[in-house]
Formats: structure tokens, C-alpha cells, sequence
């Protein structure tokens, strides 16, 4: 049986499950296969630690020492920068991780290795496939900001407004933040070819991390009115605005609630293109 029949039954699964199985049954199976490929996915994440952590969070380290050790030690920019730079900083993070830990697999998937073949084989619909990537990617993102905000902490000293008593907070910002950012990464990752992906970073990834309010406040923008609205577009804004809201709430900053809803619609928008573009590439 070819992979593209597996696919085609796996769509009809998706309301259906086999004669002769209880819906438990049923649903249980379906849950063990999920788990059992989130398990292999994080297995490999956690044999290519090193060069997974390189590849996420160079830029966002080398910004780091740059402008937030280096200039205020130069006396460059006043330490109230380090305030707004840190969320930030955390916000690219995580984006960046989400976006590659699913976008290149997929590439790689699809384009050339086919292994993805293999794992259109399993006896689940083929939704579950793709939301096992969306939710391997939405870990590894995680990790990338739990690994960057201590030696961000580290490298700039006393950072004023700093506060970590709204745990809570960080982690929903991080976990909506990574899962908005690894749903996108899976539908640019079946979206684009494989020769165009040098365009998905110089025309997609570069614009949102430069207009996303990373290295400057979304508030900061009352200067340029036009600017500050046309950047609600860009979902990192809001993962950048959330997580200064959670970590240096003194500072002026976009609401909480409104940072919550704004990516839970992101998530869903970007989850159904991405799970759509998967389940198109697969059948074709």
C-alpha cells in the first residue's frame, strides 16, 4: 500500500474509527502513537542538544552581548534598555527555535529524504502527524527561551523592573508564543519549496524580527502611529509585548488579556493553514 493511500484513509479516520474498535479504544490508540512520536522527536532533540541550542539562540546571544553588555558598559545606551531588550530577546528565542524546529524538518521531509513517508504509514490520521511536529516544535521552543533567560540574566547583571514572581505568566506567554510560531514554521515548511527557503528567512523571518518590537517597546512606537499599528501584524509583537508584561510589568507595555487572545487567534489561524498545507503535500 502506497503512502498516498494511507493518507487517503488516515483523512477518512478522522471521523471515523475502525469496525470492530470502541471509540476508547479507538482514541487511546491514537493518543500512544502521538506520544510515541513526540518521544522519538524529543529523543533526537536531546541527542543534537548542542547544535539544536547553537542554531536557535546564536543571534539572539550575540544581540545580547552586543546591546544589552557591551553598548551600556560603552555608556551607548542607558541601562533602562536592558529593561525592554530582555523580553525580547526571549520572545526571538523562542520564535526562531519554534519556526526551524518544524519548518526545516519539514523541507528536508518532503523535498528530499521523503522520511516523512514512514510516519504517514502510522495508523492515525494524518492530522495527528502534524500535530505532533506543531507540538515537538512548540517544546523545543520552550527550551530555547528556559535556556536563554539565565544567561541573559548572567551576562547583563541587575536588570532594573526585573521580576520572576509571575511565573505563570511567563510560561502561558512562552508555551502561546512557541505554539503561534511552531504552527507558522509548519506551514511555511509545507508551503515553500525546497530551493526557496533561503527566501523564507531574507523575506518572512528577518522583517518579523526587526518590526516584531524584539529590541524596542511596542509602546515606544507612540512616536510613529502609523508604525505602531501596521506592526500588529507581525506575531512576534505580540510573544515580545507578552513576555515584558510577565517579566518587567512596571514597564509600560501591551495588556496581558489582550496579548493572550491575540495569539490563541494566531495559534488557531496559523494551526489550520499549517495542518492543511501538511495534509495537501502529503496526498499530492
Amino acid at each position: 500500500m502506497s503512502a498516498v493511500d494511507v493518507v487517503t484513509r488516515g483523512a477518512a479516520a478522522d471521523t471515523h474509527h475502525p469496525p470492530g474498535v470502541g471509540v476508547e479504544e479507538h482514541a487511546a490508540s491514537v493518543w500512544s502513537v502521538f506520544f510515541a512520536l513526540l518521544r522519538r522527536d524529543l529523543r533526537v532533540a536531546r541527542k543534537e542538544l548542542v547544535f539544536f541550542l547553537v542554531r536557535t539562540t546564536m543571534q539572539p546571544l550575540l544581540f545580547l552581548v552586543v546591546f544589552g553588555y557591551l553598548l551600556p558598559k560603552m555608556s551607548f545606551v542607558g541601562k533602562g534598555y536592558q529593561t525592554a531588550l530582555l523580553p525580547g530577546i526571549l520572545a526571538v528565542s523562542l520564535s526562531l527555535s519554534a519556526i526551524q524546529s518544524v519548518a526545516l524538518p519539514m523541507v528536508q521531509d518532503f523535498g528530499w529524504t521523503k522520511e516523512i513517508e514512514d510516519r504517514l504509514l502510522a495508523p492515525v490520521p494524518t492530522l495527528v502527524i502534524a500535530a505532533e511536529k506543531i507540538v515537538s516544535a512548540m517544546l523545543q521552543g520552550f527550551i530555547a527561551a528556559a535556556f536563554v533567560l539565565p544567561i541573559a540574566r548572567l551576562v547583563m547583571g541587575p536588570i532594573p523592573a526585573l521580576t520572576l514572581s509571575h511565573g505563570g505568566e511567563v510560561v502561558l506567554v512562552i508555551l502561546l508564543g512557541s505554539l503561534a510560531f511552531s504552527s507558522l514554521g509548519m506551514w511555511l515548511g509545507t508551503a515553500i519549496a525546497p530551493q526557496q527557503i533561503g527566501l523564507m528567512f531574507s523575506v518572512i523571518i528577518a522583517p518579523m524580527l526587526f518590526f516584531g518590537c524584539a529590541y524596542y517597546p511596542w509602546r515606544g512606537l507612540d512616536v510613529v502611529p502609523v508604525m505602531k499599528y501596521l506592526v500588529l501584524v507581525n506575531p512576534m509583537v505580540y510573544v515580545a509585548e507578552g513576555m515584558r508584561g510577565a517579566l518587567t510589568p512596571a514597564v509600560p507595555h501591551m495588556p496581558l488579556g489582550v496579548v493572550v487572545v491575540a495569539l490563541l487567534v494566531i495559534s488557531s489561524f496559523f494551526w489550520t493553514l499549517g495542518t492543511r498545507s501538511f495534509f495537501k503535500r502529503a496526498i499530492g
